[in-house]
């Protein structure tokens, strides 16, 4: 696993269209964003293991990009995002999380398939946990897989969040 890097993280709670959710950033780009009703706190205490909780600081202002672009998601005006990421894992979760990068808007694949993606079409649960440990919600889309049967599986924003995310989708994919 990496260990915590010494660096500023600016964090923010962002609020849109009934969206409230906290995010963090770094002067390299986004780090984290965390659950629907989560408090900033909650998130800073989570990334607390990637990043060191006493370089935290609220600056709404340094997060505008990254609010922006997820507030154009939300109303249905953009199905990617553009803006640095700076996401820390192991290579097997870097793999994992650039595999989903490459899901569609408004698709879903299984974790399954994101295992054949990556070359290791064993490591399915290794997968599962890998995607648990994704530090960016939404915007590094682990809520596009599903079970291999078309259920909806374990997201770490809750499934209630995973389908709102999913229905977002789904409807503005046909306008878009």
């Amino acid at each position: 696993m990496t260990k915590a890097r010494e660096r500023t993280i600016y964090g923010a709670l962002l609020e849109h269209g009934g969206w409230t959710l906290p995010i963090g950033a770094t002067a390299d780009g986004l780090c984290c964003v965390g659950a629907i009703g989560e408090s900033l706190e909650d998130l800073i205490q989570r990334e607390s293991s990637r990043f060191k909780p006493s370089q935290w600081v609220r600056d709404d202002s340094r997060l505008n990009l990254y609010m922006d672009q997820l507030k154009q998601y939300w109303d249905g005006e953009r199905t990617s995002f553009s803006f640095p990421r700076d996401v820390t894992g192991t290579p097997f979760q870097q793999a994992v999380w650039e595999a989903l990068l490459a899901i569609p808007y408004g698709a879903t694949v299984s974790y399954s398939d994101i295992a054949q993606a990556i070359g290791k079409p064993k490591a399915v649960r290794a997968v599962g946990t890998a995607i648990g440990s994704n530090p960016a919600l939404i915007t590094i889309p682990c809520h596009r897989v599903i079970g291999k049967n078309g259920a909806l599986a374990g997201y770490r924003g809750g499934l209630a969040m995973k389908t709102k995310l999913l229905e977002l989708e789904h409807a503005n994919r046909a306008s878009i």
